[in-house]
């Protein structure tokens, strides 16, 4: 397995997949879940509530759309409340439901924002090493 850290836009990669930031509903949001949904046209809009959303530590997939990547996995990062309620399994479990989604479609190339860990405000020191 090769892991390179690339600095740019995630929605300008052409790869088998990109890893999107999402909210527990799936229909958009801020920072990297907006970008990624105006990047792949209203047809990523419409095609997630077909999936039922995303609960906590899951993944979904999605075709990319008008994205260069071939698919989006969406996936939930806990917010953080003091990592009393199982916060850092939870990422761990993002990153892990994400890998093994991109597994089960034989995705080779895919890539992560930074830290799905930064965006749910947990703690440098406490995120898991995986992420």
């Amino acid at each position: 397995m090769l892991i390179e850290v690339v600095h740019g836009d995630i929605t300008a990669l052409a790869l088998d997949a990109i890893v999107n930031a999402a909210n527990c509903s799936l229909l958009g949001g801020g920072g990297v879940d907006g970008a990624i949904h105006r990047a792949a046209g209203p047809e990523l809009l419409a095609s997630c509530p077909a999936l039922g959303g995303c609960p906590t530590g899951e993944a979904r997939i999605t075709p990319g759309f008008r994205l260069p990547a071939r698919w989006v996995i969406h996936t939930v990062g806990p917010v953080w409340y003091g990592g009393q309620r199982g916060e850092p399994e939870r990422l761990s479990a993002c990153y892990r439901n994400s890998l093994a989604l991109a597994e089960a479609h034989r995705l080779a190339d895919i890539a992560f924002p930074p830290s799905v860990a930064a965006f749910m405000a947990i703690p440098r020191r406490r995120r898991p090493r995986l992420s």
